[in-house]
């Protein structure tokens, strides 16, 4: 809710828009496909497997991360109105820095996430992990009068979708 409407440069009043789209890409994307790879990759390369926890997060990495990032940059397109041209503008300008980025970031996380985490709660900690590194960083980019974001609707975000989805 931070981002300003793009209309006014100097408006006050916050646009909605950005942060619903989120929302409803975490709720209905996010959550319910990772919380399903995860399953699925346990049946597919199970523990007794020699260098199982190597083997998923190759999986992860280099099937799920780049065909997960191409589904945001689509199902954003979609919820910002935009055509197939600006998705394909996009997918050629961002998707390579976008998915390099993930490769660096998420990485180490999704090793210890992938080996160490109950199959149960794995969607919803590295979801945790997640909403702890914005909730750690966003502040430094936020003005000085804005109070500093507390963690409590992160987290609220967070048990609920795994309410939902347990």
């Amino acid at each position: 809710m931070i981002e300003k409407k793009r209309k006014k440069e100097n408006s006050r009043s916050l646009d909605v828009g950005g942060p619903l789209r989120y929302a409803v890409y975490g709720f209905f994307f996010t959550g319910p496909l990772s919380h399903f790879f995860y399953f699925f990759m346990e049946h597919w390369i199970p523990p007794e497997v020699p260098l199982a926890g190597l083997r998923r997060l190759l999986l992860d990495r280099l099937v799920f991360a780049p065909a997960f990032l191409m589904l945001f940059f689509l199902i954003m397109n979609f919820l910002e109105g935009k055509d197939a041209s600006a998705f394909a503008a996009k997918m050629r300008r961002g998707f390579w820095p976008a998915l390099r980025m993930n490769w660096r970031v998420w990485t180490p996380l999704q090793f210890i996430n992938i080996n160490y985490v109950p199959l149960k709660v794995r969607a919803t900690g590295l979801s945790l992990c997640q909403h702890y590194l914005v909730s750690l960083f966003l502040p430094s980019f936020l003005p000085l009068s804005f109070p500093p974001p507390l963690p409590f609707p992160l987290l609220f975000s967070s048990l609920l979708s795994f309410v939902v989805f347990h």
